[in-house]
């Protein structure tokens, strides 16, 4: 597997509302409503996207239900990492080489309605880890046209 680049990061949080006041308002990190209670923006330099992540909601990403099940450590924080294409197919096989090295996925590889491809597990410190290929942030950038 070949990380090209992180996707994104945030929170997982039982609050969305006080989250937000604290990362957009003590922080002033503009975020916009992207979905019910899911904060976000892909306009913060250093990661492709942020966003506060309800864990009602990374519960339904992982598991296809709420709430957390009480089993497993619920997360702190979220972060996705990009792997070199193409696509679904990269990550399949990351997620293969992370179950053979003892990793237990918490969702197999999927096909997001938006579009990305996404496995996700849990790091040893807890971080919900996402492994994905999305496709949008892979474009290649504008040729430079020299100047006159």
């Amino acid at each position: 597997m070949k990380i090209e680049f992180v996707a994104g990061f945030g929170p997982v949080v039982a609050d969305p509302t006080a989250s937000r006041a604290f990362w957009s308002g003590d922080l002033g990190i503009g975020v916009a409503e992207i979905a019910p209670d899911y904060y976000g923006t892909d306009d913060l330099d250093g990661v492709r996207a942020f966003a506060i992540w309800p864990l009602d909601q990374a519960a339904a990403s992982c598991f296809g239900s709420a709430p957390w099940p009480v089993e497993i450590p619920a997360p702190q924080a979220w972060i996705e990492f990009d792997v070199a294409g193409p696509g679904p197919e990269a990550v399949a096989a990351a997620a293969a080489e992370l179950e053979s090295k003892g990793h237990l996925l918490l969702r197999q590889p999927a096909l997001e309605p938006w579009g990305q491809t996404i496995a996700r597990l849990l790091s040893p410190e807890g971080l919900l880890v996402g492994i994905a290929f999305t496709p949008w942030m892979h474009t290649a950038p504008e040729p430079e046209t020299g100047g006159s």
